[in-house]
C-alpha cells in the first residue's frame, strides 16, 4: 500500500513540473564491487543518485553500519558529476564495508526524500545481496603446526640502539689502550697541542740578544762568546737553509752556499764567510781579535739574519728583529 501512495504521489510531481522533460529521470542506486568475499575481506559499495539540478532530494545519512552484520570501514565525500542530459546530474557516495559473518548478506535499502514545494515522497533503492565465504578446512589431513609469524623488514630505527653501542664500545676499548699507552710513555693523556714552530730569525735574533746581554768577552770569555755566535748563525742556517752547517766544517757551510747559488747575496755570502773564519781562528788557533773585531762581528751576524730571513706578513704585534739597529757593546 505504502509502495502504490510514493508511485501516486511521484505521478502527481511530474505532472505538477512541466518544464522538466520526459528525457530527465530521477533514479537511486546500491552498487556492490564482487557479491563473493570472504569472511573479513573488505569490499566496495557506491551510492548513486540521479537527479534533475533544480530538484532538492536529501541524501540518506549512514552511521557506522548499515546492518547488525555489514560495518563501514571508511566512507567518502559526497561528489557531484554533471551528466551528458541537460540539467541533469549524478551524485555518487562511496563506502568501504565488511562483515564477519558467513553466508548469505543482504544491504536493506537506502531511502532519499525528495521535496518540491508542498509535497514529499521517498525514493529508495534496492536490496544488494552477497554471499561471504569461511576458509575452507581440509578434513583429510591432521593437526599441522601455526605458521610462524610474518618477518617485516629491519628499519634503521631498530638497528640505531645496536648501531650506536658498537660505536661507543669501539670508542671504550681505543680510549682504554690510548690511556695505556700514553702512561707507558709517561705522556699526560690529554696533552697540550705542540706550539707552532718560531721562525728562525726570530729565535736567531733572540739567542744574539742574550748572547749580547750576557757580555762574555767583555768578562775576558772571548772564545765563548765567538763559539756563541757561530752556533748561533749555524743554527739559523739549518732552520732557515736546510744545510747542515752544525755538522759541517766552515769550508762545507761555505761550499754548500756556493753550490746553491741564489740563496744569499753576495754581501751576505762574504759576512757569513769572514764571520765563520774568524770564529775558527779565535777557536782553533787562539787568536786573540780587538774589541772592534768583537762588535763587528756581533754586528755582523745581526745583519746576516735579517738579510737573509724569509718575509712574513706584517700583523698587529711588532715584529721581533732587529733589522737597522746599531749594536753598540759596552
Amino acid at each position: 500500500m505504502r509502495r502504490l501512495i510514493s508511485i501516486v504521489l511521484f505521478i502527481c510531481l511530474a505532472m505538477m513540473l512541466p518544464q522538466y522533460t520526459s528525457a530527465q529521470k530521477i533514479q537511486a542506486k546500491a552498487i556492490l564491487d564482487s557479491t563473493q568475499i570472504l569472511i573479513g575481506d573488505q569490499v566496495k559499495l557506491r551510492i548513486e543518485l540521479d537527479q534533475p539540478k533544480n530538484l532538492n532530494i536529501d541524501f540518506p545519512v549512514i552511521g557506522d553500519s548499515i546492518s547488525p552484520t555489514i560495518e563501514i570501514i571508511e566512507r567518502s565525500p559526497l561528489d557531484t558529476f554533471e551528466l551528458d542530459e541537460e540539467e541533469q546530474i549524478k551524485i555518487i557516495q562511496s563506502f568501504t564495508i565488511t562483515t564477519f559473518d558467513s553466508g548469505p548478506q543482504e544491504i536493506p535499502p537506502f531511502y532519499f526524500n525528495l521535496q518540491y514545494d508542498e509535497l514529499s515522497d521517498t525514493i529508495e533503492t534496492l536490496p544488494v545481496e552477497f554471499f561471504v565465504h569461511t576458509m575452507q578446512i581440509d578434513t583429510t589431513r591432521g593437526p599441522v603446526d601455526i605458521k610462524k609469524p610474518y618477518r617485516a623488514p629491519i628499519t634503521l630505527a631498530e638497528v640505531s640502539p645496536y648501531i650506536l653501542g658498537v660505536i661507543l664500545i669501539g670508542a671504550v676499548i681505543f680510549f682504554i689502550f690510548y690511556y695505556i699507552r700514553r702512561k707507558k710513555n709517561n705522556k699526560p693523556v690529554f696533552g697540550k697541542p705542540a706550539k707552532p714552530k718560531e721562525p728562525a730569525h726570530i729565535i736567531a735574533i733572540r739567542r744574539l740578544d742574550q748572547v749580547k746581554e750576557e757580555q762574555l768577552w767583555q768578562h775576558g770569555e772571548i772564545k765563548l762568546f765567538y763559539s756563541e755566535v757561530s752556533d748561533t748563525l749555524r743554527t739559523y742556517i739549518e732552520d732557515r737553509f736546510n744545510i747542515y752547517a752544525m755538522e759541517y766544517t766552515t769550508d762545507e757551510t761555505i761550499q754548500a752556499f756556493t753550490e746553491q747559488k741564489g740563496l744569499i747575496n753576495e754581501k751576505s755570502f762574504n759576512e757569513l764567510k769572514n764571520l765563520l773564519s774568524l770564529s775558527d781562528l779565535v777557536k782553533f788557533a787562539k787568536y786573540k781579535p780587538t774589541d772592534d773585531d768583537h762588535n763587528l762581528t756581533l754586528m755582523n751576524a745581526y745583519f746576516f739574519v735579517n738579510q737573509t730571513k724569509i718575509e712574513v706578513k706584517k700583523t698587529d704585534q711588532p715584529d721581533d728583529d732587529r733589522e737597522g739597529e746599531e749594536v753598540v757593546l759596552k
